[in-house]
């Protein structure tokens, strides 16, 4: 075999983040009945994954901590809010803005991250091709970027867990993919050989760029490529995990 550790991005790689996160903001929406600031759930949950993408991104580049994105990634979309016209009064008219405290965020926050965490939903073909790179003999390491808490929760609830040799999060290496020092953290804890590891990975920033710079042969998870285009040259690019089989 060419490869005899894989390292894999978890999050929309191998667990339906997006999809399973979508079904816990209608849970949220319900549970803090945002509808009375809120039309739809669309008006909110639009808000929320622009900004949720973009602190994402300024966290893994090392910009921002943790503390800062759990607050403000639901802060700011609520902060879109105004009183609908069902729910206001003579003290508070329709119109009038959501103020969202920090301590509201942090209790909508923890609310999200249970229902996320209980989710099972995986992409795709992720449990039979996880079962074939087991029979297969691979090394499979988890590498993401992740909270702790919520990572082994999810990993647990997707039935994931036991197919993993090593769990790697960025919060245990000290830094955030792409940066290389997460990369050599992984590499010192699993005692891979970089020339026969290959990491696998869904986002070109952390997961493919991260592996290229640090010489590690990558493979691109692109299960769209109507909507994205590879920037840059990669070793390989897959649009369906059981197109791994080709290569592994």
């Amino acid at each position: 075999m060419k490869y005899h550790d894989l390292f894999i991005d978890f999050d929309d790689t191998l667990y339906d983040t997006h999809g399973n996160a979508q079904t816990a903001l209608g849970e949220l929406f319900n549970h803090f009945h945002l509808e009375r600031y809120f039309p739809t759930l669309e008006d909110f949950t639009k808000p929320y994954w622009r900004e949720n993408v973009i602190l994402w991104t300024e966290y893994a580049a090392g910009r921002i901590t943790r503390d800062y994105l759990i607050v403000e990634r639901f802060r700011r979309p609520l902060s879109l809010g105004t009183l609908q016209p069902t729910y206001s009064t003579p003290k508070e008219p329709a119109g009038t803005p959501f103020a969202p405290t920090e301590d509201y965020c942090l209790q909508v926050s923890d609310v999200f991250l249970d229902l996320c965490s209980c989710k099972s939903g995986l992409v795709d073909g992720a449990l039979d091709i996880m079962d074939y790179l087991r029979q297969r003999g691979y090394r499979l390491h988890m590498c993401s970027n992740g909270f702790h808490e919520v990572q082994y929760k999810k990993l647990r609830a997707c039935g994931l867990i036991d197919h993993f040799h090593t769990i790697i999060l960025s919060e245990d290496a000290g830094a955030n993919k792409p940066s290389t020092t997460f990369f050599q953290y992984a590499i010192d804890h699993t005692g891979a050989d970089p020339t026969t590891t290959l990491m696998i990975g869904d986002n070109f920033i952390t997961d493919i760029q991260g592996a290229k710079r640090f010489g590690l042969d990558q493979c691109f998870f692109n299960p769209h490529p109507e909507r994205y285009a590879s920037p840059e040259p990669v070793t390989y690019e897959i649009n369906h995990l059981l197109q791994l089989k080709d290569i592994l």
